[in-house]
C-alpha cells in the first residue's frame, strides 16, 4: 500500500447522494480530507491523475453471488482456486467487495467449503471477501427454486441444527432462511448475537411471519419477488415488508433484487423502487456460468444450461440464478426505473454497505473510508477499479 498522496483532478465524485465536481484525494489506502493537507501539512500531491471528466463512485459491493467464470462456490474440489478466480474476475466489473454465496448442499459440503472461504482484504489479486452468504438449506421446500429438495432441512433442534449443519460460522456474514420454519425465532436471535445478518427468502411466509422475523432481528430479504409468495392484495407476503407499518421504529428492511433483465420485470423493479427506495440493494445472484458461453454448467448440486442468455435447471424452464455482472445490473436498473445515476450507483454501493453496517469503511467516498472506488463513464461502464488506493483494473 502506497503512502503517496494522490490527487484525482477533472472528475465528478459521488458523495452525499450527489455527483459533484471536486478533486479526490487518497493516501495510505484511505480517502482523505484535502483541507488538512493544505492547511496542516502544507504539501502537494505526489501524483496527479487526470480523470478527463469521468465519474468516481464507491466500488460495488455484491451480497449474493454463487460463483462465476466456471467456478461454483458450493461445488468446488478446489475452493481456493475458485474463490481466487472469481475475486479477480469481479474487478473488471467494478466489484471491490463481495459475499461468496453457498447454496443448499449436503452437510459435508458446508464442512469442507466454509472453513476455506475466509474473510480477507482485497488487492490486485481480487476483491475483498466480506464473509459468506449461506442460502439454505433451511428454506421452504415449496419455494426451493434451484435448490435440491433432498438437502432441504428444518430447525429441528433450534440453533443446534444450524451449528451441526454448517460446522463453523466464523466467516459467515449472512444467512437466508424461511421465517415460517418452526424455531426460526431462536435461530434468528442466535445469528444476531453472533453478528450474522439474517435474510428471509425461499419462503411461503405471509406478511405477519415476515414482520415477526424482522422484530426478532432479520433485516434483509433475499432476491425480492423470486422464490416467495407472489404479491396478493389481502396478504402481500414478504413483499409487504416494503411498506409495513408494523416494524420497530426507525428500522429499515433492506431487500436484494436482481435487475438482470430476466428475473424481475422492469415494472416490478419500478414498483419496488417507488415503494421502498431506501431499502433497495442490487444483487446479481450470479452463478458459475457468469462470464461463460452457452452450454451446460453446474450450480451447487444441480446441472444447469445456458440458453438465450438465461440460466435454467438442465432440461427444464426453471430459472436458476443470473449470469449478469453487477455493472450490467446497475445499467439495466437505471434504464428500467428512470432513476438518477446517483441513486442507481448507491443501490450497489451505499445500500449494501448499510445492510452490513460498514458505511464507515465501504460504500461511500467519505473522508477516512477505504479508498475502494471505481471510475466510470457517463453510460456507467467501468473504466478503472481501485482497492485500498491502488489501481487493480484498467
Amino acid at each position: 500500500m502506497s503512502s503517496q498522496l494522490k490527487q484525482f483532478i477533472n472528475c465528478r465524485i459521488l458523495r452525499d447522494h450527489k455527483i459533484i465536481r471536486e478533486d479526490f484525494w487518497i493516501r495510505d489506502g484511505k480517502i482523505i480530507d484535502p483541507e488538512k493537507v493544505f492547511f496542516d501539512e502544507k504539501i502537494q500531491a505526489n501524483q496527479q491523475i487526470d480523470c478527463k471528466g469521468a465519474i468516481i463512485a464507491p466500488g460495488f459491493i455484491e451480497l449474493q453471488i454463487n460463483g462465476g467464470f466456471g467456478y461454483d462456490f458450493s461445488n468446488l474440489n478446489d475452493t481456493q482456486e475458485g474463490i481466487n478466480c472469481v475475486a479477480k474476475g469481479l474487478l473488471a466489473h467494478g466489484v471491490t467487495s463481495f459475499c461468496p454465496t453457498v447454496v443448499t448442499s449436503p452437510k459435508e459440503i458446508y464442512h469442507t467449503v466454509l472453513p476455506k472461504i475466509q474473510k480477507r482484504k482485497g488487492n490486485k489479486d481480487g476483491a475483498t471477501i466480506l464473509g459468506v452468504h449461506i442460502e439454505g438449506p433451511f428454506i421452504n421446500i415449496q419455494k426451493k427454486g434451484a435448490h435440491p429438495e433432498q438437502h432441504i432441512k428444518t430447525f429441528e433442534n433450534g440453533f443446534e441444527s444450524v451449528l451441526d449443519m454448517y460446522g463453523t460460522l466464523d466467516h459467515v456474514q449472512i444467512i437466508t432462511i424461511a421465517p415460517e420454519l418452526e424455531n426460526s425465532k431462536i435461530v434468528i436471535e442466535g445469528c444476531i448475537q453472533r453478528n450474522i445478518i439474517v435474510s428471509v427468502g425461499h419462503s411461503m411466509a405471509d406478511l405477519s411471519s415476515g414482520e415477526e422475523a424482522v422484530k426478532n432481528g432479520a433485516t434483509f430479504i433475499t432476491h425480492l419477488f423470486n422464490a416467495m409468495l407472489p404479491f396478493h392484495h389481502r396478504d402481500p407476503g414478504l413483499v409487504g415488508l416494503l411498506t409495513s407499518d408494523q416494524l420497530p421504529e426507525g428500522k429499515t428492511v433492506y431487500f436484494g433484487i436482481i435487475s438482470d433483465g430476466v428475473h424481475t420485470h422492469p415494472a416490478a423493479l419500478r414498483i419496488a423502487h417507488r415503494a421502498h427506495p431506501n431499502g433497495l440493494v442490487l444483487v446479481t445472484d450470479a452463478i458459475s456460468a457468469m462470464g461463460l458461453a452457452q452450454g451446460k454448467h453446474n450450480i451447487g448440486q444441480l446441472e444447469i444450461e445456458i440458453r438465450d442468455n438465461k440460466a435454467y435447471i438442465a432440461g427444464t424452464d426453471t430459472l436458476c440464478g443470473s449470469i449478469a455482472t453487477m455493472n450490467k445490473c446497475v445499467q439495466i436498473f437505471m434504464q428500467s426505473t428512470g432513476c438518477s445515476k446517483e441513486y442507481a450507483l448507491e443501490t450497489a454501493t451505499l445500500h449494501p454497505a448499510q445492510v452490513l453496517g460498514i458505511t464507515d469503511k465501504k460504500g461511500t467516498l467519505n473522508f477516512n473510508a477505504d479508498a475502494d472506488f471505481i471510475i466510470l463513464n457517463d453510460d456507467l461502464d467501468v473504466l478503472e477499479t481501485w482497492i485500498a488506493g491502488e489501481c487493480v483494473y484498467k
